[in-house]
């Protein structure tokens, strides 16, 4: 009983990620990687995990924020650089 709830809950919460911009996915995903290596991570030094999880989850998700921007700032500039070059062509 445990695992088909378990299922439900897995394809409930993907499910509910299928709208999100690229900017939304990559903040949840370093809130997510982030909260599972501060949790982890103070776990191991013997702190409480609760705080780890939260100041990580912070972590995470602001640089995850800079991530998408940083990359959508490369392909901004990979598109200028193929239009001046397309356009220098004809």
């Amino acid at each position: 009983m445990k695992k088909i709830l378990a299922v439900g809950v897995v394809a409930i919460a993907l499910t509910g990620c299928s709208n999100m911009d690229s900017t939304q996915q990559r903040t949840l995903s370093g809130a997510a990687i982030g909260a599972t290596a501060g949790a982890v991570g103070t776990a191991i030094f013997h702190g409480n995990p609760i705080w780890g999880a939260v100041g990580g989850a912070a972590v995470g998700a602001a640089s995850g924020y800079l991530y998408d921007s940083y990359k959508k700032q490369q392909a901004s500039e990979y598109n200028a650089g193929y239009q001046a070059g397309k356009s220098a062509n004809q």
